[in-house]
């Protein structure tokens, strides 16, 4: 009998709240990148019929969460991953499902030698939301830290 681990997506949909809530869905979770999903729904949308900013923020947010829970998940017994701060660009007007691909900003390897240095890391994630004609709709840049455990 063999029994089947939980993946990374999994695993963060039942541990936070808000992506049951919007319903992301977790596309792809590796070490360097995270593709994350909001799908189309009314209660989410703005005045122009499309996502609210609100949930394209956590999409984003979610998905730079991801990256980084695969890229430092064996670092989670030193240091607690949190977000700094983050910009968000809205560039076209999103309507539909729409979809996060976050990407690491810096080799893993040199932000745990930061950290193995004694320092607390920051680290950039990118976030691109594009909607399903692949149109870029918003663009996010998240930093975040390593905070070494007391």
């Amino acid at each position: 009998m063999s029994e089947t681990l939980p993946s990374l997506g999994e695993m963060l949909t039942a541990s936070v709240p808000m992506v049951r809530t919007l319903n992301l869905r977790y596309e792809e979770t590796t070490t360097e990148r995270a593709v994350l999903v909001l799908p189309d729904q009314p209660d989410y949308h703005n005045h122009v019929g499309g996502p609210h900013a609100g949930a394209m923020f956590t999409l984003a947010e979610s998905a730079s969460g991801a990256v980084v829970i695969g890229a430092f998940g064996d670092q989670l017994e030193r240091a607690v991953p949190l977000p700094v701060r983050a910009e968000m660009s809205f560039l076209k007007i999103a309507r539909g499902e729409v979809t996060a691909i976050a990407e690491l900003g810096r080799p893993a390897a040199e932000v745990v030698a930061e950290l193995d240095a004694g320092t607390r890391p920051e680290f950039p994630v990118e976030v691109s939301i594009r909607r399903a004609d692949g149109a870029e709709t918003g663009r996010m840049t998240i930093i975040w830290t390593l905070r070494p455990n007391s």
